[in-house]
This record gives C-alpha cells, structure tokens and sequence, in this order.
C-alpha cells in the first residue's frame, strides 16, 4: 500500500503565493450574461464554486451571491442578487457534458438549489478524486499547496459577497478558486493516467 501523502500548515505558509491573473468577466446584467452562456457552452471542463455573505451569528445563514465558473481562458463571476432568472445558467449546471470540479461542492449546490430547483449535472468533486490518490488534505487550499506548488490567500474569504460592487480583492480571490478548482480536476486526471500515481510537488 502506496504511504498516504500530507503536507503541513507550516509547508504551505513556506510555499510562493499565487493568485490567478487572467481576464475576469463580472456577469451582472443580462447582456453580459448572454454573451458568457454563448462562450461557457464552448467550455468542457470548468473550475466551479460559490460565495455567500458569511453569517457570524449562529445558525444564522445567508443565500449564494456569486457563482464562479472557470474555463481554459477566463473565469466568469455571476453576482445571482442582480437577476430575476438565471435559467440559461442553471442549464449549464445540469449539462452533465460540461464537467464543473471543485471541492466541498455539495454545500455549494445545495444552495444554489435552495435559490432554484434543479438537477446537477458534470460535477466532480475533486476532494473525493484526492482521497481516492492516497491524499489524506482535501482542503482547496492544501490541495493547491500539495498539487500545484504554491499558496492562495484566503483573506478575501470572509467578506461580504452580497455588495453590487465588488473589490478587487474579492474578484481576485474568486476568481482565483475557480483557476485553482480547474488546474487541481487537470493535473488529477493526469496523475491518474501514471502508473507512479500521486507525486507530490509542493515539496520532496
């Protein structure tokens, strides 16, 4: 039995931070929601993940207002607080030809399901693909630390996702969970055609 692969806070803290630096279309009107549908279909494999306006009362829990979708050349961030009816985006969502990834998505489509009902299709949750290589850390940002060698910075994580204006800080973090959820689905796939299996990259 292959030995089970980690990597430790204090390994990730000593990685080079990296955040993701592509083109960003911030989907907040119907026009530029036509226009991302029209190059999303073109898509078959997207980096997926929401953000919800994080709650620090207990029990207490807001509803997703962004959705982030990553393709081969650009992320699209959805502000869902700025339409009456995302159909055509709920129908990407239940392509099961368009692959989604990203970790712990099972909370995510759950609330974009308490918003609109509807059938997942495509998704991958890497955590499950990580923990199926041997990889005891199943967290985005010890994955990236452990897969793709460097850190993400979650600052941005608990900000207010519900604004109309977002700040670059919150379009670059967002943007960068779609990236990174994308690169991990890739290089997993490609490890999993090794015959070595899982090599780690963050360090030897």
């Amino acid at each position: 039995m292959s030995p089970a692969i980690k990597i430790t806070k204090e390994e990730i803290n000593d990685l080079p931070l990296n955040a993701y630096e592509g083109p960003v279309t911030i989907v907040d009107n119907d026009e530029k929601l036509a226009m991302a549908l029209q190059e999303l279909k073109k898509e078959k494999i997207l980096g997926f993940d929401t953000e919800s306006r994080p709650s620090f009362k207990k029990g207490q829990t807001y509803p997703a207002s962004l959705i982030q979708l990553g393709g081969q050349h650009q992320i699209w961030l959805f502000q869902i607080n700025n339409f009456a009816s995302l159909d055509a985006l709920w129908d990407v969502l239940a392509d099961e030809k368009i692959i989604k990834a990203g970790v712990a998505i099972a909370d995510d489509i759950k609330k974009l399901q308490e918003l609109q009902d509807f059938t997942p299709g495509g998704f991958v949750e890497i955590a499950t693909l990580s923990t199926q290589a041997g990889i005891l850390n199943t967290g985005l940002r010890s994955l990236a630390a452990l897969l793709l060698g460097f850190r993400i910075s979650k600052r941005a994580q608990v900000s207010n996702w519900a604004r109309s204006t977002l700040s670059d800080i919150q379009i670059q973090y967002a943007a960068t969970d779609a990236w990174v959820s994308r690169e991990l689905y890739l290089h997993m796939q490609q490890l999993s055609q090794r015959p070595d299996g899982v090599s780690r990259t963050a360090s030897s």
